[in-house]
């Protein structure tokens, strides 16, 4: 086929595309341009040229007419030996010291997972600890690790998750040469999508999550923008962006849960689910929604 063909080609679809009034609707960029008369480093008036697209100043240096972004020290990358620091900006939720910034998930009570050697973990009937603090959409890093010498299978083989605000569930379980259905292995949204790929690293060796995290916007009982989700397992991007269309969460055999209107923050969640989970070095970004 020529190139003439393929265009001709394209065109039809285009028109058909339009006939049919499928073509997404996008937000059109409000530019500005002006000049402006001003005094350079020499004492020579010149006409400077400007502009503006969607109220950002193009190709402006001058910090008092376009503000510089803040500077954030970067943090380090964890080892398997040595957990990573985090990135100046960042709220620290487990330095491998204390449990002062959890408390259980059941109101009155503290926490009783344990920390040891810099890790915390869930003892027998533990329960669920929460964040004190509350967030909305933001940047979570975690690090588990599941036990060396694997014990069960499927869902009952290193089982927990952490939940976002709350209500959100990114699971977390051993998945590596370990079977069970696609949207309950690890780095699923639970029960809601499955992850592109099994990014899961043997039983026993440190392993990391990266969420960025939308919450989603409600206008009293009706979800006007849905929670999105970027997850990267161990370096690996396992979910693109994704829109949460509902709830995650067990309940019962392939049900679907709608949204439930909640609040702006939530706090951040880790599951006890029976199974012994390593968790270390975990910190949190606020993002702009």
């Amino acid at each position: 086929m020529t190139t003439k063909n393929v265009l001709s080609v394209i065109s039809v679809l285009f028109a058909v595309t339009l006939a049919s009034g499928a073509v997404a609707e996008f937000d059109t960029p409000v530019i500005e341009e002006w000049t402006k008369t001003e005094t350079n480093d020499k004492g020579e008036e010149e006409v400077v040229d400007y502009m503006t697209i969607d109220g950002i100043m193009v190709h402006e240096t001058d910090p008092a007419k376009q503000p510089q972004p803040p500077v954030v020290q970067p943090g380090t990358e964890s080892t398997q030996e040595t957990p990573g620091q985090a990135p100046s900006d960042a709220i620290v939720l487990f330095d491998g010291n204390d449990l002062s910034n959890w408390t259980s998930t059941t109101p009155g009570e503290p926490s009783k997972w344990l920390v040891t050697d810099r890790a915390m973990s869930p003892v027998k009937d533990s329960g669920m600890i929460q964040t004190k603090q509350e967030f909305g959409s933001c940047q979570l890093h975690l690090e588990f690790a599941t036990p060396k010498t694997p014990e069960g299978e499927g869902q009952g083989r290193g089982n927990s998750g952490v939940f976002l605000m709350g209500q959100y569930e990114v699971q977390i379980l051993d998945s590596y040469e370990n079977t069970t259905y696609p949207d309950g292995q690890a780095g699923a949204l639970y029960g809601r999508k499955k992850p592109l790929v099994n990014a899961s690293r043997k039983p026993g060796e440190w392993q990391t999550y990266d969420i960025i995290f939308h919450r989603p916007v409600f206008e009293g009982d009706k979800v006007v923008k849905r929670a999105t989700f970027t997850v990267l397992h161990n370096g690996v991007l396992i979910h693109d962006h994704y829109e949460l269309t509902g709830g995650t969460g067990w309940r019962g055999s392939h049900s679907i849960t709608n949204y439930v209107p909640h609040g702006d923050k939530g706090p951040i969640q880790l599951q006890d689910h029976g199974n012994p989970v390593l968790f270390r070095n975990i910190w949190i970004r606020e993002l702009e929604d």
